[in-house]
């Protein structure tokens, strides 16, 4: 048992994907999620992702953003209309002290949980800082996730056009939690 905080529609998650001629970036709505305190630190929580709210903010129109967003909500990645939300459900938290050579430098906590999109689901950890004030909770986190391992490939595994794609997806993740009740 610990002191619940609702996760807010105010929390982001911005995305970049890269290949070698450049990268997109833009962001997924988290619709709902909730986060448990024991003592001083984070112990349990999950968040849901909308996939349809995925956007694009690198492109204009002329230059193709609604083909991309297009494309990556299709069956060669995100596949939307089977998929439509992502979940990430914490399994342990871990005191963390982040070193110079961290993307994050003010991390101060290991978080590992399970990340489902599509219909996989992986285990991934990352650094992340969590600050708590009143009734107030913040969580940053900016990571790097493959995204071959939930079977969002371009073609097929093995075709060519995929791997011109990197496989590194960056998740840049910022929640906002308010104290329930």
């Amino acid at each position: 048992t610990g002191v619940e905080f609702t996760v807010d529609t105010t929390s982001s998650l911005v995305w970049t994907g890269s290949k070698p001629t450049g990268s997109h970036t833009g962001n997924l709505m988290i619709t709902n999620g909730m986060l448990t305190v024991t003592g001083d630190a984070v112990s349990a929580g999950s968040f849901t992702i909308d996939i349809n709210s995925l956007t694009n903010h690198d492109l204009s129109e002329d230059d193709g953003k609604s083909k991309l967003i297009g494309h990556l909500k299709s069956p060669d990645f995100f596949d939307v209309e089977k998929y439509p939300t992502a979940k990430f459900e914490i399994t342990s938290v871990a005191p963390h002290t982040a070193d110079s050579t961290a993307v994050l430098k003010d991390a101060n906590f290991l978080i590992s949980g399970n990340l489902q999109l599509k219909d996989s689901t992986k285990n991934v950890t990352f650094p992340a800082k969590i600050t708590m004030e009143g009734n107030t909770l913040k969580a940053a986190a900016d990571f790097n996730i493959d995204r071959t391992l939930w079977g969002m490939n371009y073609k097929g595994p093995n075709n060519p056009q995929d791997w011109v794609i990197s496989k590194e997806v960056n998740l840049k993740v910022n929640l906002n939690a308010t104290k329930k009740g």
